[in-house]
């Protein structure tokens, strides 16, 4: 099998429920990369979580909000926002049609949400607005809060040709650019690394990752994936919970 990129999500892939990432597939990961392999986390989340998480755990690229933005080291290979007044136009329209719904917004690593973040998500923090006080820049992506999937369809309509919404972790509606997708941001990264997309591994559970499992050289899905992510890959390892991801690469890359 010859890899050369290792490209992971987090949530429900390589961190456990409690958002953890265990000693062992820590370990397994420095192994990795001791070897030779790159190492690329994309995932949906700001850049700020993800640094959060990494602790000592080194990597060769972030891929952040989804393909937004995508980073090597210190340097920005490529961002995909939401240009200013369309921002601007999304929010205000749905916070007028829809004055219950839970919207954010990320704008440079900062997250403006019309509720208190810190009741969602302990880990993070943001500044509460009803979005008339914006900072007066593009924005990396908007999440409204759904129930189910049905729901998304509501909220596309609201959006230009330019830009999509997508479900994720079963209670977001993502709205980022077209080409802010993980996918795009793996082919981003290969194209630095000089590596083929036939020559990376990707790990993922969610329906923003059926893309790349799907086209990666190898898709790997968790057992605890949705069962389109799973129809997706070309195999199925062990649960988030149960360090799957670094049992997979330890029996097939070690």
């Amino acid at each position: 099998m010859d890899i050369k990129m290792i490209i992971t999500d987090l949530d429900s892939t390589l961190l456990r429920s409690d958002k953890t990432i265990s000693d062992y597939t820590a370990d397994i990961l420095r192994r990795c990369r001791d070897k030779g392999l790159k190492l690329v986390f994309a995932t949906a989340r700001p850049k700020r979580t993800v640094v959060r998480f990494l602790g000592n755990i080194e990597t060769d690229a972030l891929i952040v909000h989804n393909g937004a933005v995508i980073q090597a080291g210190d340097k920005v290979l490529d961002r995909n926002g939401i240009a200013i007044e369309t921002k601007t136009r999304i929010l205000q329209a749905i916070s007028r049609d829809y004055p219950s719904a839970t919207i954010s917004v990320e704008i440079d690593d900062l997250n403006f949400s019309n509720f208190d973040m810190k009741l969602e998500w302990a880990y993070d923090e943001g500044v509460i607005t009803d979005f008339t006080d914006l900072p007066d820049k593009p924005a990396d992506k908007i999440a409204v809060g759904v129930s189910s999937h049905d729901e998304i369809a509501k909220f596309a309509a609201y959006l230009p040709d330019d830009l999509y919404i997508q479900m994720c972790d079963g209670r977001l509606g993502l709205i980022m650019h077209k080409n802010a997708t993980k996918m795009a941001g793996i082919e981003n990264v290969c194209r630095h690394f000089g590596i083929s997309i036939s020559q990376t591994v990707a790990f993922g559970d969610d329906y923003n990752d059926i893309t790349m499992l799907k086209s990666c050289g190898v898709g790997v899905a968790v057992d605890n994936a949705i069962d389109e992510a799973k129809a997706a890959a070309d195999f199925i390892c062990a649960a988030n919970d149960d360090d799957g991801v670094a049992k997979w690469l330890e029996s097939s890359l070690l």
